[in-house]
Order: C-alpha cells, then sequence, then structure tokens
C-alpha cells in the first residue's frame, strides 16, 4: 500500500511563505519567465510534496525545479538532494536542477531545458 502523499500541506504554508519573501535573486529572475503561463504551463512558487518544499511546481506535469544555491555543493548537501529527488520520483514528480551561476551566466539556456521537459503544445 502507497503511503499518504500530500501536496501543499497547510502546516508548511509558513515556511513557504518565508521563502518566497526570502527568494534569491536567481529564483526571482526564473519565476519572472514562469509567472503568467508564460511557458504554456502553470507553475506555483514554493510548493510543498509531502515535507518538502520545492522552488517551482507544475502540477499538471508533475515537474519540480530547484535552482541550487552554494549551501547544496557540499557532499552532504548532494546526498540530501538525491534522495529528495529519487523521493518525489516515487511520486511521479521529475526535478529539474539548476545552480545559481546557470542561471546568472545563461538564464535563457535555463528556459530552453525547462521548456524541453513540458509537453508540447498543440
Amino acid at each position: 500500500m502507497r503511503p499518504h502523499f500530500r501536496l501543499n500541506a497547510p502546516g508548511l504554508k509558513p515556511r513557504r511563505q518565508q521563502l518566497r519573501n526570502l527568494a534569491p535573486d536567481t529564483e526571482r529572475a526564473i519565476w519572472s519567465k514562469l509567472r503568467k503561463s508564460q511557458l504554456g504551463e502553470k507553475f506555483r512558487r514554493q510548493y510543498s510534496a509531502d515535507g518538502y518544499v520545492v522552488d517551482f511546481y507544475c502540477p499538471r506535469i508533475r515537474l519540480a525545479i530547484e535552482i541550487d544555491g552554494r549551501q547544496h555543493q557540499s557532499a552532504i548537501s548532494k546526498k540530501y538532494d538525491n534522495y529528495r529527488d529519487r523521493y518525489l520520483q516515487a511520486f511521479n514528480i521529475k526535478t529539474l536542477r539548476f545552480n545559481n551561476t546557470e542561471v546568472v551566466n545563461d538564464i535563457s539556456l535555463v528556459i530552453d531545458r525547462i521548456k524541453l521537459s513540458l509537453p508540447l503544445l498543440d
């Protein structure tokens, strides 16, 4: 039997709000490209999937997007991120990861990679 899985749990709302308010410039830059269905899909910002909060989430296609800062470069953080991605994948949620440097150096390439993960529009 599959365990109960909660999306956007009410108990995590304060944490999601805090993360939105403290979003780094790289997340704000990506959000400016994702918001208002600019890519043809509706994305949510700081969305929770079970106990985890992902930077961006598209519910219709179950796609999470993470923008990783320096804190994600340590071996422990990479191991945690890998576990978290596999956990979400068990619930059919795909995770795309980009680091801050990619966003700063070539946001167009990051957006193109996101577009490749979206279903073709009719």
